[in-house]
């Protein structure tokens, strides 16, 4: 274990004392209003492809969530998505926009790096945790579905 010098303690006690306060309060307000905008447009888009287009309750969500991504990406392209999300935090970062905007980041940041080891290789570094999570999470999923209609 460590020691902490006084000197060190000293300094801790005044860069705490001069941090500004978080207002958290309008914080999660602010990711409140945003994550359910998001959700809001989700859930108005879903209703728009099962009334005009034809998709029941069950098949509406997978082109739902493809315009949300895409919506997300241009947004992202247009420099758009990073003003919403300053103004938003989390909000705007939680659903599968967020995602989208920070595969769409990395592309656009490592752009000058070429096609495969900048834009493929920067993308897929966020994008590999987050499918590996996705299919190891199916997996137990499915195995405790199969054990439960195994005793059922």
């Amino acid at each position: 274990m460590k020691k902490v010098t006084p000197v060190q303690r000293d300094y801790q006690l005044l860069a705490t004392s001069l941090e500004p306060s978080r207002p958290v309060a309008r914080n999660c307000m602010r990711a409140f209003i945003a994550g359910g905008a998001i959700c809001f447009l989700g859930e108005a888009l879903m209703k728009l492809f099962q009334r005009y287009f034809g998709f029941t309750e069950q098949t509406a969500g997978n082109p739902t969530v493809a315009v949300l991504i895409l919506l997300s990406a241009i947004l992202t392209s247009l420099g758009v998505y990073d003003k919403i999300a300053q103004w938003a935090g989390a909000g705007s970062a939680v659903p599968v926009t967020g995602f989208a905007n920070s595969l769409c980041s990395a592309a656009i940041e490592h752009k000058r790096e070429g096609l495969v080891l900048g834009t493929g290789g920067n993308m897929f570094k966020l994008a590999g945790s987050v499918i590996v999570f996705g299919t190891v999470a199916a997996f137990v999923v499915g195995i405790i579905h199969w054990i439960i209609g195994l005793k059922g």
